[in-house]
């Protein structure tokens, strides 16, 4: 498919991109072929093909949320790099 530079500088507005001259050129012939394989896509036989948001079946492939025992203070606490008192120590975030 074929673009002409008013096409591409007017993508390029829409994206708000400044374009150079040199880039206008890059651009179009990019854009071109990038046209040229949605062209292909197009043409590929899709009748009977029901559309679907994914490729194949999915699964959910997290283990059962059972409850169980929590660790115990100290045990948490262990390997915590800083800590006061009963607490994670953290760095301040917002002040």
């Amino acid at each position: 498919m074929s673009l002409t530079p008013d096409e591409i500088r007017h993508i390029a507005s829409l994206a708000r991109v400044g374009l150079t001259a040199d880039e206008l050129e890059q651009y179009r012939s990019q854009m071109e072929v990038i046209l040229d394989n949605f062209q292909v896509l197009q043409e590929a036989d899709t009748e009977g093909v029901r559309p679907t948001g994914h490729s194949v079946p999915l699964e959910n492939v997290f283990r059962e949320d059972e409850p169980s025992n929590s660790l115990d203070k100290e045990e948490t606490l262990a390997n915590a790099p800083r800590r006061e008192d009963d607490y994670f120590r953290v760095r301040v975030v917002l002040e």
